[in-house]
Parts: structure tokens; C-alpha cells; sequence
């Protein structure tokens, strides 16, 4: 899922100018104030466009594997825990049972 940064950016570049063109009277610090904002903003979508270009593809089946080898190299918590709820205590090493064979 993506980010929506960049929509919320937007978002409050598009606020700042309707603020600026509606409520201001036109003073030269304003204008230099849009004009640094709108600077800005083009500067930071550009970047965030061409950083989203230098990202290589992973294919699905990559990413699968690595779930997968994560999943084997993770421990199976409930066996580290033997007095956890549900589980039977583990029996003590003694004699050997007559019904089994040896």
C-alpha cells in the first residue's frame, strides 16, 4: 500500500496558496512566499518522482521466498514456553514403560 504523503502535501500547498490569493492584498512578501512555497513543492514532487522511477521492480515470487525463509528461520513460540496454557508438562526421563519395547 502507498503512502499518501504526497496528496496531503499537495493538499496544503493548495491551502496556502487559495489562503494567499484570497485573504492577502498582493505585497511583495506574498508573492515571494508563493512563489518559494510553489519552488518547493515542484522540488519535492520531482524528487519523489524520480525516486519512485530508481526503485527496482521485485517480483512477487521474491518477496514470497522471503517470507517463506523468514517463516522457517523463525522459532515456533509456543513450544519455547512448555508450562504455557493448553500445553501438557513435558514428562521427566525414568524408567522405561513395560508396554513399549526397548
Amino acid at each position: 500500500m502507498r503512502s499518501r504523503g504526497g496528496v496531503w502535501v499537495g493538499g496544503l500547498l493548495v491551502l496556502l496558496v487559495l489562503h494567499l490569493a484570497l485573504f492577502d492584498t498582493g505585497s511583495l512578501s506574498a508573492t515571494v512566499a508563493l512563489a518559494a512555497t510553489a519552488a518547493a513543492g515542484s522540488a519535492l514532487l520531482a524528487c519523489a518522482v524520480f525516486a519512485a522511477r530508481l526503485v527496482p521492480a521485485v517480483p512477487p515470487t521474491r518477496v514470497r521466498t522471503a517470507i517463506r525463509d523468514r517463516a522457517r528461520r523463525t522459532a515456533f513460540l509456543p513450544q519455547r514456553d512448555p508450562d504455557g496454557a493448553g500445553r501438557p508438562r513435558p514428562r521427566a526421563p525414568g524408567r522405561v514403560l513395560l508396554a513399549t519395547p526397548a
